[in-house]
């Protein structure tokens, strides 16, 4: 296992990177605007365990090759900024959003499993993420102790929840803000606001460059 010292630096690094505003943090406003605090913080949950799938392809090795393969790297890209306009774009139609506190409890599980599937999706078709691991997990695996991929996947994890938990804090305030307005034609301007984020971030991770 990573010493202690190395654990505790890649919490640090983490943290810092985490808590700069990206495509994480924007899906999840994006949510609050346009849904509210509870499937803001589903997404938040549903995005940090697609995350950790990402870091768990990287420990098995299958990272390498979309790092190596231009194709690989497009298809993944381009299917995940396909999927964020296309929840876009079903937020801007579907005005039963508005009224998302309002389910019926017969339908609530399955929305549940339904908006965290989203959040997975997003989060473990983001490519950058895989390659983000790729770079940053081995500078902090202890070689000497251990299984270096069971090493890579507690590190994953651990990313994964601090993420977790951070987008979940920025989904709430995001939602602070749209409970607000709790008369219809200021939430339908937010919902509007969420789903147009959300087809912005897709046409964003379109258009980014790899680096």
């Amino acid at each position: 296992m990573p010493s202690t010292a190395q654990f505790l630096a890649f919490v640090v690094a983490s943290l810092v990177i985490i808590l700069i505003p990206g495509p994480s943090i924007l899906f999840v406003i994006g949510r609050a605007l346009s849904h509210g605090r509870r499937q803001a913080v589903l997404t938040a949950w549903g995005n940090a365990i697609g995350t950790f799938f990402a870091s768990a392809v990287v420990a098995v090795g299958l990272g390498a090759l979309i790092q190596e393969s231009a194709l690989a790297f497009a298809i993944v890209k381009y299917t995940g900024a396909a999927y964020l306009v296309y929840l876009g774009a079903k937020t801007l139609r579907d005005r039963k959003g508005l009224m998302a506190e309002s389910v019926e409890v017969s339908g609530e599980s399955k929305r549940v499993v339904a908006t965290m599937g989203e959040g997975f999706v997003v989060g473990f078709l983001n490519p950058k993420s895989i390659l983000f691991f790729l770079a940053i997990l081995p500078q902090f695996v202890n070689t000497g102790a251990g299984s270096i991929a069971v090493q890579m996947l507690l590190l994953g994890a651990t990313f994964s929840l601090i993420a977790a938990l951070c987008d979940t804090g920025w989904g709430i305030v995001a939602s602070a803000a749209r409970d607000l307005l709790r008369r219809p034609k200021p939430k339908l301007v937010m919902s509007r606001a969420g789903g147009t984020a959300l087809i912005g971030l897709g046409i964003a991770t379109a258009a980014g460059q790899r680096t």
